[in-house]
């Protein structure tokens, strides 16, 4: 018996000091150096992350097959899994102390196992991506890790909510699996993502650039729409995650969670109607709206959670909550650009769409569109296309779809902002809201044209025709007239008309056809 408990004693020591020097990770110098980058290590962001104690790890004894480097703890990747919020996540950090983070064989089947796992359980994936690349010395090894990553990524999608946080060095290829994931969240001063780093273009094209300018994390948020968000610090970022994640369900087989924040669904707001200007061509924020609409915070903390606030901002994406259900919003900003259409935010828009139709989340659509983005711009860029992204995404989307025009839509985006002819389940309109093929001021002198040829004064008779269109043809009540819309609403009553509403939709059961799936524009 004393033999036997000296053996286990001896081995229980044996796993002890195994563990603890993995978690030293790549040693203390380079822990050290690490933070003295400013950030933190792959362990102390999981612990930051997470709920405090539930993090379990998984495969910390995985050793890289190529040895002409030595040991690699962990193999340069902490996998395993815990809570959010009292819910079960995926979650893997890449350690930058170790190798560079740089993805291995071994480091690769760790991450997919997780993938798996994830999918098998319908909980979300977290990936804190810090990396210098594929390992060189594991050679078309690593690439082959990459390649089922992408994979696993592609497979995952619409099945669990993934999510990255780019929290050093993302290159190469290791860029891509970020990018097939549904966020992205960066850091100010330590992220970057590009696929070409600044050494290889200044040798290819011989321009100079740092890392910085090239792909840090207002730029890749900004310029590329690469980024959903930039955030001041990690901590920043990890709190923000875990904000998002409570819109969202764990997986597509459950039902987004639905939290009472306090706020009466008979609430009315009789000084709604003021934030919107009577004249069609003045500005006003449509956050404003959207703070006063949807559920309100009881603890004064802001009631939406914008998605890419510094890409395609004449369009707002986020999640808020409407009677407690978790939405999604998709809102035009008439303070950029008058809220038009364009490139960038049919892209934007489109891909939220189709992820709350993923997991069922419903789109509440609050318009004010003048139209799509005029010019040569546009138009050789591929506005077409691009705007047929969200024709299509409305159409296929089978979530609760609302729709609510706030002042004016025009022509084709009208029916881009989700008309009730792309499947729209309630279409309400605010007594001040003008729809028409275009506006007044173009349509008249074409509707009238011999009239204003034969007038003595065709300036005053333009401007008596363009009043007459107004009332006879752009008004909302003819639309309703026609069943266009469902109903014209005081706006101080908004927020009661959208929940009952809602409420209603919430139980529908719509069925596309047998096919395997659409062919999305590209």
């Amino acid at each position: 018996m004393t033999e036997d408990k000296n053996q286990k004693a001896k081995q229980l020591a044996e796993l002890k000091q195994r563990q603890s020097k993995l978690k030293e990770m790549g040693g203390e110098d380079r822990v050290a150096a690490q933070a003295k980058r400013g950030k933190l290590n792959a362990r102390e962001r999981i612990d930051m992350l997470l709920d405090k104690g539930t993090f379990h790890e998984t495969g910390m004894f995985a050793r890289s097959r190529g040895g002409s480097y030595g040991d690699v703890p962990a193999d340069a990747v902490v996998t395993g899994y815990g809570k959010v919020d009292g819910r079960g996540v995926y979650i893997y950090a890449q350690d930058f102390t170790s190798m560079g983070g740089t993805m291995s064989e071994m480091q690769g089947r760790k991450i997919c196992d997780l993938m798996d796992s994830a999918m098998k359980t319908g909980c979300p994936v977290i990936a804190l991506n810090d990396s210098g690349g594929a390992r060189i010395q594991d050679g078309v090894d690593s690439l082959s890790a990459y390649g089922q990553l992408f994979r696993r990524n592609t497979l995952a999608s619409g099945v669990v909510p993934q999510i990255c946080a780019i929290l050093g060095p993302t290159a190469g290829g290791g860029v891509y699996s970020p990018a097939l994931m549904d966020f992205i969240f960066m850091v100010k001063g330590i992220s970057y993502a590009f696929i070409t780093g600044p050494r290889v273009v200044k040798a290819a094209i011989g321009q100079d650039i740092g890392e910085e300018e090239l792909g840090g994390a207002i730029v890749a948020q900004q310029k590329s729409g690469v980024a959903c968000r930039s955030e001041d610090s990690e901590a920043d970022c990890f709190r923000n995650i875990r904000e998002l994640l409570s819109y969202l369900p764990s997986s597509n087989r459950k039902p987004p969670p639905r939290v009472d924040w306090g706020d009466s669904p008979e609430r009315t707001d009789d000084k709604l109607f003021d934030i919107v200007p009577a004249n069609l061509r003045r500005p006003y924020d449509m956050h404003k709206l959207i703070k006063s609409i949807f559920d309100q915070r009881q603890d004064g903390r802001p009631n939406f959670f914008e998605l890419f606030p510094l890409f395609a901002t004449n369009i707002i994406t986020c999640f808020s909550r409407l009677n407690g259900c978790s939405v999604g919003i998709i809102a035009n900003q008439p303070m950029s650009k008058a809220g038009a259409l364009d490139i960038d935010a049919c892209d934007k828009a489109s891909r939220f769409i189709r992820f709350c139709d993923a997991f069922s989340i419903p789109v509440i659509n609050l318009v004010d569109v003048p139209g799509y983005m005029p010019g040569t711009d546009q138009e050789w860029g591929g506005i077409i296309r691009h705007g047929a992204k969200m024709l299509f995404a409305y159409s296929e989307a089978t979530v609760p779809k609302l729709t609510l025009t706030i002042r004016k839509a025009y022509g084709g985006s009208y029916l881009g902002m989700c008309g009730k002819d792309l499947g729209t389940d309630a279409v309400f309109c605010w007594p001040s809201t003008v729809l028409a093929v275009m506006e007044a001021e173009g349509a008249a002198p074409i509707i009238y044209r011999r009239e204003l040829q034969a007038a003595e004064n065709p300036d005053e008779l333009l401007q008596t025709k363009i009043r007459e269109y107004r009332e006879e043809f752009a008004n909302p009540y003819r639309a309703a007239e026609h069943l266009h819309i469902d109903d014209v609403i005081n706006p101080a009553e908004t927020r009661p008309k959208l929940i009952a509403a809602l409420e209603m939709a919430l139980g529908k059961v719509e069925e596309g056809p047998d096919r395997k799936h659409g062919i999305i524009p590209t």
